[in-house]
């Protein structure tokens, strides 16, 4: 295969093979919307379940008007996770949902097992853990089962056929708890994908894909590697950093482009934007019914290239630069969750997951690290650490 640059690509695009133009009133749902044109949707590999290009990130979303304003749209799948808003999200998609027909939307959730710096699993990552988190979020829900189940943030190809985890979502998937057994990855994507891909086991991938995203090459080949074994590719992070590209939001990118060049690639079968606004859903809507790249749009993905943006590529070229090991990717990704998604409480989240306590970059006088996306690493890693010893309950 003929090798294409990112900057080929985007000048290029892709065809749109298997798109599948469908209107709201023969969706996957069997309620009427009030969209009024035809919705591009496309299948969700082996499942068979038909969506929309555009689903919905509810992560940061707190408010059920916007969700439902979203499912009039004729937006379908609803992505949440069992830590999302401390398990107010899925509380508020449960209150929304729950008089619904439930044929009529699908539910994606996640649940974390505890894993090493190296992704890989811990003593703590028992079955017994799993399964209690997993009924909490059912129970909030309020639903009898979820339509996909993703294990959260796996970067290490050994948790795929980690026998305590994989067995708990298989007898989940048995006794019809879960329709879909998934996991997502925002590191090491194309190894993971790669992987799954040979295995038969999982059912849908949600991975980190964006315009601006280190090892392109790799990752297109092994999406589309699952996508020809069946799998379901679902994108995230597809706005390279909340649609941002500094850290003040005085330089906002061109957010449609964005999702349009996730989407003009056809192995990759929905995208799940966040969204906190009725503007930005009014916006993503737009192109539930088209989604091809302008002129224009290409030339402002260009342009935003060469920014640093606020989104860590993921090359982890600076992991072995640094003199005291530290996490550098997770770090900027906790950066990002601050500025780029104005959500302080996910960064300090993270930054407790990694066990970050003060500022671990104070002391270490000259900074090895080379970021190829051209990040001030030490001043970002000493601005985003202040948040450790913020209450969290003065984080918006």
């Amino acid at each position: 295969m003929k090798e294409i640059s990112r900057r080929g690509f985007l000048k290029k695009g892709m065809a749109g093979a298997g798109i599948v133009a469908v209107s709201p009133s023969i969706l996957a749902s069997t309620v009427s919307s009030n969209a009024e044109t035809d919705i591009i949707c496309r299948t969700l590999g082996k499942t068979g379940i038909i969506v929309p290009v555009i689903s919905f990130g509810v992560m940061r979303s707190d408010n059920s008007s916007l969700c439902k304003a979203a499912y009039d749209k004729g937006i379908r799948l609803f992505d949440t996770a069992n830590v999302y808003q401390g398990g107010n999200n899925e509380t508020m998609l449960g209150n929304l949902f729950r008089d619904f027909k439930r044929n009529s939307f699908f539910l994606a959730t996640k649940v974390k097992p505890v894993t090493d710096r190296e992704g890989k699993p811990t003593d703590q990552a028992t079955p017994e853990k799993f399964l209690e988190m997993f009924n909490t979020s059912l129970t909030r829900l309020q639903m009898d089962y979820v339509d996909i189940l993703y294990v959260h943030d796996l970067s290490n190809p050994e948790m795929l056929e980690y026998k305590p985890i994989l067995n708990t979502v298989r007898k989940l998937k048995e006794d019809g708890k879960i329709k879909f057994m998934g996991f997502s990855t925002h590191r090491n994507e194309h190894l993971m994908i790669d992987a799954a891909a040979g295995l038969g086991s999982w059912d849908v991938i949600l991975t980190s894909y964006n315009y601006k995203h280190a090892n392109l090459t790799e990752l297109n080949a092994a999406i589309k590697k699952a996508a020809a074994a069946g799998i379901g590719i679902v994108a995230m992070k597809t706005l390279a950093g909340g649609g941002w590209l500094d850290r003040e939001r005085t330089k906002p990118m061109n957010t449609s482009a964005a999702l349009k060049w996730v989407l003009s690639n056809p192995d990759v079968h929905t995208t799940i934007p966040g969204m906190t606004s009725f503007d930005q859903l009014e916006l993503n809507a737009k192109l539930l019914a088209d989604i091809s790249l302008t002129d224009t749009e290409k030339n402002d993905l260009l342009a935003d290239m060469a920014d640093p943006g606020l989104f860590c590529s993921g090359c982890q070229e600076c992991i072995p630069q640094c003199p005291r090991n530290l996490p550098v990717p997770d770090l900027m990704r906790s950066f990002m969750y601050a500025y780029g998604y104005s959500s302080p409480s996910m960064a300090k989240n993270l930054l407790e997951e990694l066990e970050i306590s003060g500022n671990p970059c104070e002391g270490c006088n000259d900074c090895l690290v080379s970021c190829s996306r051209r990040f001030r690493i030490k001043e970002k890693i000493a601005d985003i650490s202040r948040l450790v010893n913020m209450p969290t309950e003065f984080l918006a």
